[in-house]
């Protein structure tokens, strides 16, 4: 079997579209959540929250034939992966044609305004403004399919769409494309955009915070006064590659996958299990071939909601058997839904290479519920590790965990 390395890493972020940026904003503790004023119009919906990337705009140089056929999802994709290819020196490289190179992309599903579009026009009786292109921007597998065309990409193609796990379903999948001599160069990701209907179908569910009149003190993942999710957006790529070709065209290493994890826990659609997440960490570390005491700390899926963090916590205790170091991204990023594995797993490479973690952010007083775990808050911690975990854990009770080396 073969070894699977990271050899480009990109993407388009609410707190930047480098690691400077993000790196800046982990470390004086600046998170991008803001009020949606946006959102003013909807009098009904109880959050006015969420973690935009306002700064995106379509680089000039892409052509309008292709863009035709991109929602923002597809487009933030499509970004993030040009960026990771460039950080990889892949961009124009030969080993992007002949079916050496695969696609494993997820999101939620496809842009929201074609889909309300074409509600509107059929629940009107109209057909008239339904077009193809339309389709193509709001199908679940719009981001793997315009990365695929917009680099002439002709190999394997997998489009993941389970909600939080959609990305890291993504490169685990790409992994194992990898690893088992399917293709020698991986696209691996995912994006998703902010929508006042994803924040909205939160809010039904009173999943979502409420603090609209001070953005910067939520989400508070594992803490006891955390009142609910904020929503965002963004989308990061990981270029993943068979190790031997790396190294033999002389490429930066920044990480290796040494072992992926993924079940199901088939009993609640939106209340998480503690004993099916506990299996894909060991999952995971059985396919790393590791014992737990091999994993230097945990890069949480850590929501901010109630039962998620408990349910998470005590999982990660289960299987480590002692106060492992935990910390979750989501608390600067807010929940990018399709987007967060492969947004966390790039910080977590860069963090874990650099010798620390980013503190959860608004974690004050942790929840005495939650497992007893060593919760990094307040500042960045100096952490000399080589080892950590990314989990995630979506509704439909779908679960992944990823080592990684760096």
């Amino acid at each position: 079997m073969r070894r699977v390395v990271v050899t480009g890493m990109g993407g388009v972020t609410p707190l930047g579209d480098t690691w400077a940026a993000i790196e800046a904003a982990l470390r004086e503790g600046r998170s991008g959540v803001r009020i949606m004023h946006e959102w003013d119009a909807h009098a009904e919906i109880q959050t006015r929250l969420g973690v935009p990337v306002d700064h995106f705009e379509v680089p000039a140089h892409y052509p309008r034939k292709m863009v035709r056929s991109m929602g923002r999802v597809a487009l933030l994709s499509v970004r993030a992966t040009e960026l990771a290819l460039e950080h990889a020196g892949l961009l124009g490289d030969p080993i992007l044609k002949g079916g050496h190179t695969g696609v494993a992309y997820g999101s939620s599903f496809g842009s929201v305004e074609p889909m309300l579009a074409l509600g509107r026009n059929l629940a009107a009786g109209r057909l008239t403004g339904i077009s193809a292109t339309g389709y193509i921007q709001a199908m679940s597998h719009t981001a793997a399919v315009n990365i695929g065309v917009f680099f002439g990409l002709t190999g394997r193609m997998i489009a993941s769409s389970t909600a939080c796990t959609s990305s890291s379903q993504a490169i685990g999948y790409a992994f194992e494309s990898i690893k088992y001599g399917k293709q020698k160069v991986m696209i691996a990701g995912g994006s998703d955009e902010l929508s006042i209907c994803t924040a909205a179908v939160f809010d039904t569910l009173y999943a979502t915070s409420t603090r609209n009149d001070s953005p910067r003190t939520t989400p508070q993942p594992f803490d006891r006064d955390r009142d609910g999710l904020v929503v965002g957006e963004g989308a990061c790529t990981l270029i993943l590659e068979e190790r031997d070709h790396a190294i033999a065209r002389g490429a930066i290493i920044h990480a290796e996958i040494l072992g992926f994890g993924t079940n199901s826990d088939g009993a609640h659609v939106t209340q998480p299990q503690q004993d099916t997440m506990a299996q894909t960490i060991r999952l995971a570390l059985e396919d790393a071939e590791l014992p737990p005491e091999a994993i230097d700390w945990v890069n949480a899926h850590g929501t901010a909601t109630e039962h998620g963090d408990i349910a998470e916590s005590h999982a990660t205790r289960e299987v480590f058997h002692r106060a492992m170091p935990i910390t979750s991204l989501k608390s600067y990023f807010g929940h990018p839904l399709g987007a967060c594995g492969s947004i966390e797993a790039w910080a977590g490479i860069q963090m874990t290479r650099d010798g620390w973690i980013a503190p959860t952010l608004n974690l004050n007083n942790p929840d005495p519920r939650c497992a007893e775990l060593d919760y990094v808050q307040h500042a960045p911690r100096a952490l000399s590790a080589s080892r950590f975990m990314s989990n995630n854990f979506a509704f439909g009770g779908i679960n992944t965990a990823l080592v990684f080396s760096c």
